[in-house]
C-alpha cells in the first residue's frame, strides 16, 4: 500500500472537483456515493452479495479474495453527468464530469488472503441556485445559494477465505475533504449593502468495515450471501461561518458530527457463468448521528434506507461471435432521502454493457444511469449520468520455467 499510495494521492487533485450540481445536495453532506464499480452500478448499485473475479468490489471488502490467484487488477472510471432541475422559479441545465474512482486489487496469500487499495468519493455538494423576492413599497432583492466541494477517501482492505464456503474482510478508510456554502441577498436598490455568509465544513476522519460472505457452487448454479456493518464514528470535524452583513464576524465549531451506523444485506445468484441475479438493501441510521451539535433527527434528518436489484446476462463467455460475450446490464434502486425536509424518495434505472477485450483482461464497462427526486410541485430534478470504466487484469504472479 505504501508504494501505491503516491500514484493515489496524486490523483486526488482531480477528485476534488465536484461530482454533482443536484441543487438537493446542498443539505447535510451533500450527495452520498455507494463505491460499486461501473458494471455494479449498472445493475442498480448491489454490491454486498457480489463475489466476482472481473471486478472489483469495495463496498463488499469480503469480496476480495474471489480474484485470481496469479492476477493484478486495475480499475479506473470517469463520469460525465447532465442535470435538469425546475421549480416555481423556472428550469435550469447543468453538466459536469470527473474522475469516478481508481482501485486494485491483488492477491497476497493464494486463495486465501487478497487486498485492495484505492480512491473513493464518499460525497459530493454542488449548486447554484437564485431566487428573485420583494418586500412591497420598500425593497427588491436576489437569494443566491452556491455551494462546492467534496469529500473524498483512501481505503485499504484485506478479505480472508475462513474456507471454501465463507470469507470475511475489512476496510479502513481515511477520510477528508471540504464541503463550502455561500449565501448572498443583493437590492436592486441603491444605498441597501449586500449580506455575505460563507459557510466551510472541513473534515478528516479513519473509519472502518467490516464485511462476510457465504457462498456456495453446485453445478452451474452459484449462491452468495453477503453482509455489511460500520459503527457509528465521531467525525474531526471544523465549521467556519463568516458573516459580512454588518462587520465580519468569525465562528468556529469543532467536533459537532458523526458518521452514522451503517449496516446492509445482498444476495445474488449465478448460473453457468452467464446470467447473475443481484439484491441489496442498507440502513445509515442518520437520526441517531450529531449534526451541528444535535442528534440528527433534530437537524432535519431522517434514516436511509436504500434497496437495489439488477441483473447480468451474457449469452455465450467463450463464443467465437463478440456479440455473444458482451455483458449486457440492467438495475433500479429506490432510497429515501436522508433530510425530512426534502421528503421525496429518490429513484435511479440504469442500464450499462460490458465489452472484453481479447489481448488483455480488460472490460469496459459502460453505464448510463437517470435519477429523479422531488415533486413537479416543489423542487424536482433529473440526472443522468453516463459512466465509463476500464476493470484491468494482468497475470503478473507466477514463475517462469527456464
Amino acid at each position: 500500500m505504501v508504494i501505491l499510495s503516491p500514484f493515489i494521492f496524486h490523483l486526488s487533485p482531480l477528485h476534488a472537483q465536484n461530482m454533482t450540481s443536484s441543487p438537493y445536495s446542498r443539505y447535510a453532506y451533500g450527495d452520498l456515493n455507494e463505491n460499486v464499480p461501473t458494471g455494479y452500478r449498472a445493475m442498480g448499485g448491489v454490491g454486498f452479495g457480489m463475489r466476482n473475479n472481473k471486478a472489483i468490489n469495495p463496498s463488499q471488502p469480503a469480496s476480495f479474495t474471489a480474484c485470481d490467484t496469479l492476477t493484478f487488477m486495475f480499475d479506473i472510471a470517469a463520469s460525465v453527468n447532465w442535470s435538469h432541475y425546475r421549480d416555481a422559479a423556472g428550469v435550469k441545465n447543468k453538466a459536469n464530469g470527473n474522475l469516478e474512482y481508481v482501485t486494485m486489487q491483488f492477491p497476497l496469500y493464494k486463495q486465501w488472503i487478497a487486498m485492495s487499495v484505492g480512491l473513493l468519493p464518499y460525497s459530493s455538494v454542488g449548486y447554484n441556485i437564485a431566487i428573485n423576492d420583494s418586500i412591497p413599497s420598500t425593497a427588491h432583492f436576489t437569494k443566491t445559494y452556491t455551494g462546492d466541494g467534496n469529500i473524498s477517501q483512501v481505503y485499504g482492505g484485506l478479505s480472508f477465505n475462513i474456507c471454501n464456503w465463507f470469507a470475511l474482510g475489512a476496510n479502513v478508510y481515511y477520510m477528508w475533504g471540504d464541503l463550502n456554502h455561500m449565501r448572498t441577498l443583493t437590492f436592486t436598490e441603491t444605498g441597501i449593502n449586500p449580506s455575505v455568509e460563507n459557510e466551510n465544513l472541513h473534515v478528516s476522519n479513519v473509519r472502518f468495515r467490516a464485511g462476510a460472505q457465504l457462498f456456495h457452487t453446485w453445478g452451474k448454479h452459484t449462491v452468495n450471501l453477503g453482509a455489511i456493518f460500520e459503527n457509528k464514528m465521531k467525525l474531526h470535524s471544523e465549521l467556519t461561518i463568516i458573516d459580512t452583513q454588518t462587520d465580519i464576524n468569525i465562528e468556529t465549531y469543532t467536533g459537532y458530527w458523526q458518521l452514522p451506523l451503517t449496516w446492509g444485506v445482498g444476495a445474488s445468484y449465478n448460473w453457468d457463468n452467464r446470467l447473475t441475479v443481484a439484491f441489496d438493501y442498507e440502513r445509515q441510521n442518520m437520526a441517531d448521528a450529531l449534526y451541528n451539535g444535535l442528534p440528527g433527527s433534530y437537524s432535519g434528518l431522517q434514516n436511509r434506507n436504500r434497496f437495489a436489484g439488477g441483473v447480468e446476462y451474457r449469452h455465450n463467455p467463450a463464443g467465437r461471435n463478440y456479440a455473444e460475450r458482451m455483458l449486457w446490464r440492467a438495475g433500479i434502486s429506490v432510497q429515501d432521502e436522508y433530510l425530512t425536509t426534502i421528503g421525496a424518495k429518490k429513484i435511479s434505472a440504469s442500464i450499462g454493457i460490458g465489452f472484453p477485450l481479447w489481448t488483455i483482461g480488460t472490460v469496459i464497462n459502460t453505464t448510463i444511469e437517470y435519477t429523479h427526486r422531488g415533486t413537479s410541485a416543489g423542487l424536482e430534478d433529473n440526472g443522468l449520468r453516463l459512466t465509463i470504466g476500464a476493470s484491468i487484469a494482468e497475470t503478473w504472479f507466477f514463475k517462469r520455467k527456464l
